[in-house]
């Protein structure tokens, strides 16, 4: 386990989308992660409940600006699930862009792609792709606990000392090297913003997506709509991360995830890796959102490097 920093780090558990349908967990998180040596706490509505939301729109946009004008060292998402596309026409961008200048790491995925990329789109602002709070820091023990590669890999990304991360990819890409801005998430989210002004428009970047839910054909299909859109065309590289949780039908007939992206791959001249180990999974690297990065596959070992990260 990570030795506690000497000066705790603020860190914030905050609710900008869904519901947090056992508090518990979330609470478990908060004494977890001062153990881990973060000063944690939990926002005023983090608990607060609006059908599936986690607060009516209003209450999660005030959380947001709230943490924002606090400044934590750390802002992690509660839990993902369903509603910051609601917030985005509303939320002071360049707020939220200041506390990262005084030092704020948003961290989060799933929903949170939403936060992230519209930040990118209107400040240029960098954030963290990484876990939430009551899902990966508030497992209870019975149900497996924290993974203890995710709860490392956050802890060094948020003491500024993680500079890469590695993972296995298949055959076919050894020699590759790209260098660009990483930016990406979830795909349904991603695919929700397309033509939207919360949509960043990156050249020559790396894009990564994973998904959760959804069948390796919608997987293709909204592959093919950032295709068919110019998306892909415009990257160094795509980064495929877990794509978990489908159901399969009869109507398959060995049809897979594997086709579906050889699919893909035929229409672009883009490489499409696969491997990344990010996603609605237990164990998930961090990724640093909005800053250059450098891509190399040996064999079929892939890294993604950006060296000493900063705030």
């Amino acid at each position: 386990m990570p030795t506690p920093p000497p000066h705790p780090p603020t860190l914030t558990l905050y609710s900008p989308a869904g519901v947090i349908a056992r508090p518990a967990a979330l609470r478990r998180a908060a004494r977890r992660l001062k153990a881990l040596g973060f000063d944690a706490a939990l926002d005023e509505s983090a608990l607060a409940r609006r059908q599936r939301f986690a607060g009516d729109d209003a209450t999660r946009l005030a959380a947001l600006h709230r943490v924002a004008d606090a400044a934590p060292s750390v802002a992690l998402a509660g839990r993902g699930g369903y509603g910051l596309t609601r917030l985005l026409d509303a939320i002071d961008w360049p707020r939220i862009a200041r506390s990262v200048e005084r030092g704020t790491r948003w961290v989060g995925y799933s929903d949170l792609t939403a936060l992230q990329m519209a930040l990118l789109a209107h400040t240029k602002a960098p954030s963290w792709a990484g876990p939430l709070a009551a899902d990966d820091f508030g497992r209870s023990d019975a149900d497996g606990g924290v993974d203890e590669v995710t709860r490392d890999g956050f802890c060094e990304a948020m003491a500024g000392t993680l500079e890469a991360v590695g993972f296995r990819t298949t055959a076919g890409f050894d020699g590759l090297e790209a260098r660009g801005l990483l930016w990406g998430g979830n795909l349904t989210v991603l695919c929700s913003l397309l033509g939207t002004r919360h949509w960043p428009r990156v050249r020559g970047g790396i894009l990564f997506v994973e998904e959760v839910g959804e069948h390796p054909y919608r997987v293709e299909r909204m592959l093919l709509q950032l295709q068919q859109a110019g998306v892909l065309e415009a990257q160094k590289a795509v980064l495929v991360g877990a794509v978990t949780d489908f159901k399969r039908s009869p109507l398959d007939r060995g049809y897979r995830l594997r086709d579906a992206l050889d699919a893909v791959r035929a229409c672009t001249r883009t490489p499409v890796v696969t491997g990344l180990p990010f996603g609605h999974v237990r164990t998930k690297v961090m990724l640093p959102v909005g800053r250059r990065v450098t891509l190399a596959v040996a064999g079929r070992d892939a890294f993604v490097a950006w060296g000493a990260p900063t705030s």
